[in-house]
Order: structure tokens, then C-alpha cells, then sequence
């Protein structure tokens, strides 16, 4: 690296220092020859005064409940439902099936058709867990929903929960739909067969606010332990009375942000009404990029345990959809946003259907994808 490039890093260095709020800093003046060069037989020795600056790095215990390694596989999970053949995505062949998700064991898909919603579930040999992955909204228009969101009003009081509040439509599309009995049974097989291993549970977009309905009702009403969840660009669901309910059950949770996506921002939080508003449970993590000139860096912030942390992605505007679709460099697009209907190959694949069309694909947890496809 040239002398130029040295001081870039070094003045990238301090920045990112000093954007931090958990690096002390003290400072002390250096004066040190930089280089000598000589002109008209006569050397000149050019010396650099500096301030030295010393980083004391304080421990913040919310750093233990985010693992960045572990959101780089979750969030290939969450693209690969956006997988527009069932064949590809049931057999685990399609194209974003690899990388840090090779090996998976698909063991269901549920499609309610009638609800235009998808999840599956299988076993994770790498992470030891069960996955869950919800897919987020498959409208013909984006745009469309996010614009509905910002008018939409908390209208369904969670039961057993005095004073929580919660979107009814997010609520609905997981407890009134087949989503919700085909998760469970599954989880259940699935650890019957493995044993009494973790559960991961995770969706990107409305996906996401699913997963957190998903992840609730597994430990409020079913009693189950292990349960985690990590979404990505999720809506908010409910109010503040909720989001402390969901913390205080789901206190490990996890809301990957991402720049100024704006999702998250939606339904809209207005500070001045906090008890009467919209409130994200926490914890987020907002990845952005901070930098300057050509030198950027990612950045993964973990914010504060409020939910509605104002020096996260409350602090900018939230106004891009193109920071929606991209997660941790991994795309979110849907490969087919034209419809609700099924693609796949029905001379491959035993499948069940009922009246309404929705779908089941299911095999026993414990048979490779290539095998054991049954109608459940």
C-alpha cells in the first residue's frame, strides 16, 4: 500500500473510531520522519506529526446475542424461498441452494394458495437445528403493499396479553391460515427424529413478521425451548405493550435493518403517541456501509434493547426499496412476482391438496432429498 493509501486507512480508522459509541479514545501528539528523499544533492527528510490515538474497546454484553456468521446462513435460507419452482426448492437443487446452505435436508413445504403464503422446514446438519422460513409478500406490486402499510392501524388485541396490540393481517396470515398447524406438526416430527435440538426460525419481508408471530406462539402456546428467530427487513407488528411481552419471551430475538430499506420503518412510529403507535421488539441489528471516498466499510450495529433505537435505521430516512430486496449482499428478489401459482414438476412429486388448492410437500425427516417424497 502506497503512502497515500496508508493515510486513507489511517483517516478511516479514526472515523470509524469516533462513530462508534463504545471505543474510548485518548490522544497523544508523535512526531516521526515519514520518508526522505533526496534534491540537488541535498537530503530532506519530511517529517510526520500526528496524533496518536489509543482505542480502548468496551465490552457491551447485547454483542453476545448477534452472530454474524450465523445471520450469512439464515439469510440464504430466507432467499431461497423466493425459489419459484417447488420442484427445485423440494429437492434442493435450485440455484440458491448452495453456498453456506449445501447439504440441507428439506423435509416440507406448505403453500396455502388460498392466502397466496409459503414456509418450509428441515433439518440444518451444520448448525444442528431445525430451520423455519417464511416467504415474504408475493403481490404483483411491492409497491403496493408498502404503500398499504402506511395507513394500516393496530386492530387485534393479542390474546392473553393485556393492552398488546398487533396487526391483524400479519397475526392472521400465520395463525388462521394451514401455515401454523403444518409448522408445528413438522417441528415436532422433525425432533422427534433428531432429538430435542434447536429451532431456528426466520423470513425476510412480511416472511419475517410471520416467523416473529411463529417464534411466539411456539413458546407462549406450545411450551417449546430452543426457539430463536432472526428476521430480515421486517415490518413492525405491534404496539409497545406487545413488543415488551414479545422481549421479555423472546428476549435472544434478532431484526437484522438494512441502510434506509423501508420496510422497517412501516407501519409508521410516531414518538410524540409511544403507547398508542406501532413498536419494534428488539434487538435490531442495522447493517450499513460508513466510509469515506472510495474506502467503505460494512458496519453491523447492534442497537439498544428498546426496540425503537433512534441511532439505528430510525436515524436516516427510510426510503429505499432496493435496500429492501438486498440483505448482507444475498438477494431477496422473488424470481416470479406475477403470481400466487405453482410451479413444479407433478410427475416427480407425491404432494397433497385440498379443496382450496393449498399444497403440502412432505417426506420423513431422516431421507436424503433425493428420496422419501410422500404425500402427506
Amino acid at each position: 500500500m502506497g503512502r497515500r493509501g496508508l493515510l486513507k486507512a489511517a483517516l478511516l480508522l479514526c472515523f470509524l473510531a469516533a462513530c462508534s459509541g463504545r471505543v474510548g479514545l485518548s490522544q497523544r501528539i508523535h512526531c516521526v520522519p515519514y520518508y526522505s528523499t533526496v534534491v540537488s544533492q541535498r537530503n530532506f527528510v519530511v517529517t510526520l506529526c500526528f496524533r496518536q490515538i489509543e482505542l480502548t474497546i468496551k465490552q457491551n454484553p447485547s454483542t453476545t446475542i448477534y452472530n454474524s456468521t450465523l445471520a450469512k446462513i439464515l439469510v440464504e435460507y430466507a432467499s431461497a424461498i423466493y425459489t419459484a419452482d417447488l420442484t427445485q426448492l423440494f429437492t434442493w437443487t435450485c440455484a440458491r441452494c448452495g453456498d453456506l446452505i449445501e447439504g440441507f435436508e428439506m423435509i416440507e413445504i406448505i403453500v396455502d394458495v388460498e392466502n397466496c403464503l409459503q414456509a418450509y422446514f428441515g433439518f440444518a446438519s451444520d448448525i444442528n437445528a431445525v430451520v423455519v422460513v417464511f416467504r415474504g409478500t408475493q403481490e404483483n406490486s411491492i409497491q403496493n403493499w408498502i404503500e398499504d402499510l402506511l395507513w394500516k392501524q393496530l386492530d387485534l388485541d393479542y390474546p392473553g396479553m393485556p393492552e398488546a396490540m398487533v396487526h391483524r393481517g400479519f397475526y392472521s396470515a400465520y395463525h388462521n391460515t394451514t401455515l401454523r398447524d403444518g409448522v408445528v406438526s413438522g417441528i415436532q416430527r422433525t425432533r422427534k427424529a433428531y432429538g430435542d435440538i434447536p429451532i431456528m426460525i426466520t423470513g425476510h419481508s412480511m416472511g419475517g413478521a410471520m416467523a416473529s408471530f411463529c417464534a411466539l406462539d411456539l413458546v407462549v402456546n406450545y411450551g417449546l425451548d430452543g426457539v430463536n428467530l432472526m428476521t430480515f427487513g421486517q415490518p413492525r407488528i405491534g404496539n409497545a405493550a406487545f413488543a415488551s411481552y414479545f422481549k421479555t419471551y423472546l428476549p435472544q430475538a434478532i431484526r437484522v435493518t438494512h441502510a434506509h430499506d423501508i420496510v422497517p420503518h412501516l407501519p409508521p412510529y410516531f414518538s410524540f403517541f409511544p403507547q398508542k403507535t406501532y413498536h419494534h421488539f428488539p434487538r435490531e441489528v442495522w447493517t450499513h456501509n460508513i466510509g469515506l471516498g472510495t474506502l467503505v466499510y460494512p458496519v453491523e450495529k447492534i442497537c439498544d434493547d428498546s426496540g425503537e433505537d433512534p441511532t439505528c435505521c430510525r436515524s436516516v430516512s427510510g426510503s429505499s426499496v432496493r435496500d429492501h430486496i438486498y440483505y448482507l449482499g444475498v438477494s431477496m428478489h422473488a424470481e416470479d412476482w406475477s403470481s400466487c401459482r405453482i410451479v413444479m414438476d407433478y410427475s416427480k412429486l407425491q404432494y397433497q391438496m385440498d379443496l382450496n388448492g393449498n399444497l403440502v410437500l412432505s417426506k420423513q425427516p431422516g431421507l436424503s432429498n433425493a428420496r422419501g417424497f410422500s404425500a402427506q
